[in-house]
């Protein structure tokens, strides 16, 4: 029996090409909040596009879907992945336009891109690289490459051990978190072509 993804549906504006990215490599995709069917999924994808505070705001309107995310994630060890702001929720608090409490599934904050070189534009958007840390070798869904974000704030983690890799845009941009069973890219696998689909297919078969 194929596994159930769930993909959350918290009205976040990229969700449907993730869903077809999803389907291209194979998964069983329901798109939901219910959570019933959050409880019951083997693996939960957390999309993600726009502001910290109107995603936040999204998720937590949804009532129950918080709580059995955590419960499935959590207690039974579902993989979860985060993509762009989806992965920044993972985050103890954004910092955009104000402070928005975050998941605080893996403690750091989410602060404006401010490139070191003042010829560097904001937002970070287009192609970049993708560089594995040093601890995160051989990780099983992350691997090097190159990779489209789209986003002007990023996730600053509390420990290096969370921080799986690392893009550059004037200075150093956290590009992917993880720990345990919870991953989180800050680029567009569904508008990655080839790096983003094998990274998608990688996350189906993880058994961390």
């Amino acid at each position: 029996m194929a596994e159930v993804i769930a993909l959350v549906d918290y009205g976040a504006g990229n969700l449907h090409s993730v869903e077809n990215a999803l389907r291209r490599v194979g998964a069983e995709v329901k798109v939901t909040a219910d959570p019933d069917v959050l409880r019951a999924a083997d693996r939960i994808v957390l999309p993600g596009v726009g502001s910290f505070g109107a995603c936040a705001a999204g998720l937590r309107a949804e009532k129950g879907a918080i709580e059995a995310m955590h419960e499935r994630v959590f207690v039974g060890g579902a993989p979860f992945l985060g993509i762009c702001v989806g992965m920044q929720l993972l985050a103890t608090r954004g910092l955009e336009h104000g402070e928005t409490p975050g998941l605080d599934w893996i403690e750091g904050e989410v602060r404006l891109v401010q490139p070191t070189d003042t010829s560097v534009k904001v937002p970070h958007m287009g192609w970049n690289d993708v560089a594995i840390t040093p601890h995160a070798k051989g990780h099983d869904v992350v691997e090097p490459g190159e990779a489209y974000f789209l986003h002007s704030y990023h996730f600053h983690a509390n420990s290096g051990k969370d921080v799986l890799a690392m893009t550059d845009h004037g200075g150093g941009l956290v590009a992917a978190v993880g720990r345990d069973n919870i991953l989180g890219v800050q680029f567009h696998p569904e508008k990655s072509q080839s790096y983003g689909l094998q990274l998608l297919s990688r996350f189906l078969e993880w058994r961390p």
